[in-house]
């Protein structure tokens, strides 16, 4: 909630002055925000989500950018749940029915395709 210390932003991940910060006031990351809005306007099609909790904010964002025609990719390995055998679940989850939401990666893959003449 707003104001409490769970709010802040860790100093470590603050925002640079031109980066958008989006205040998340539910579970989804577009639930009552202009996230949609803001990617549009930047022309961004495709979204690399990660975050806590895999089973709930992460996994409730997903199936909202999906909804909305963004192709997702979950950077499985920085993601977190409560309980491993959870996260592990929700991995299988994204990963099911041919990848209906999208497909799990990992952190060396992310900053290997991110990299100059990096795979995509």
């Amino acid at each position: 909630m707003r104001g409490e210390p769970g709010h802040a932003i860790v100093a470590e991940l603050a925002a640079l002055p031109t980066e958008v910060v989006i205040d998340k006031p539910g579970f989804g990351a577009f639930y009552a925000t202009d996230l949609e809005h803001v990617l549009q306007t930047a022309g961004i099609r495709a979204l690399a989500l990660a975050g806590v909790t895999t089973d709930v904010c992460v996994h409730s964002t997903l199936r909202e950018a999906v909804d909305r025609g963004f192709d997702c990719l979950t950077v499985g390995d920085a993601c977190a749940a409560g309980d491993a055998t959870i996260h592990a679940a929700m991995l299988a989850c994204i990963r099911g029915e041919g990848g209906i939401l999208g497909g799990v990666t990992t952190t060396e893959e992310v900053l290997n395709a991110w990299q100059p003449g990096g795979s995509r």
